[in-house]
């Protein structure tokens, strides 16, 4: 929603993850609250002790020219598809999915906003991102 937890942390993963692919990858938020931000400081203590970086991330808000832009719009909850869609033109709404629907050892079908929460909330999110990661870059490069 804010770009300073989940979507920071899912792009820091993905961006290491997928290093060996030409890929342009941003996370952007849907709302505009903490635009220009950095990631939230558990957020970034969470990922770095895993060894990702959160250089050159700063939060910002998901534009119409975003949908033109990228490939793949990937949420992190139902609430943010919803949000997504009312953005998206209509002829490219085909491009927004749950993030989750990449993930191969996990059920979840969202990523848990862990704000609110403890440091565990941080660490499950990146578990969450790390799979959901791995399963996209299998069917990026079985596509390809």
């Amino acid at each position: 929603m804010g770009n300073i937890c989940r979507s920071p942390s899912a792009e820091a993963v993905f961006r290491q993850k997928a290093q060996a692919l030409s890929l342009i990858i941003d996370s952007a938020g849907t709302v505009g609250s903490h635009a220009r931000e950095k990631p939230d400081h558990r957020a970034q203590k969470a990922g770095i002790a895993r060894g990702y970086s959160f250089d050159k991330i700063k939060a910002r808000k998901v534009t119409v020219e975003d949908f033109d832009k990228f490939d793949m719009i990937l949420a992190m909850d139902e609430r943010n598809v919803k949000d997504l869609m009312k953005v998206a033109p209509e002829s490219l709404q085909y491009k927004v999915e749950l993030f989750l629907d990449y993930a191969e050892n996990f059920d979840d079908t969202e990523v848990p906003d862990p704000y609110y929460g403890g440091a565990k909330g941080f660490q499950f999110v990146l578990d969450l991102v790390e799979d959901a990661s791995d399963g996209l870059i299998k069917r990026l490069a079985s596509s390809h």
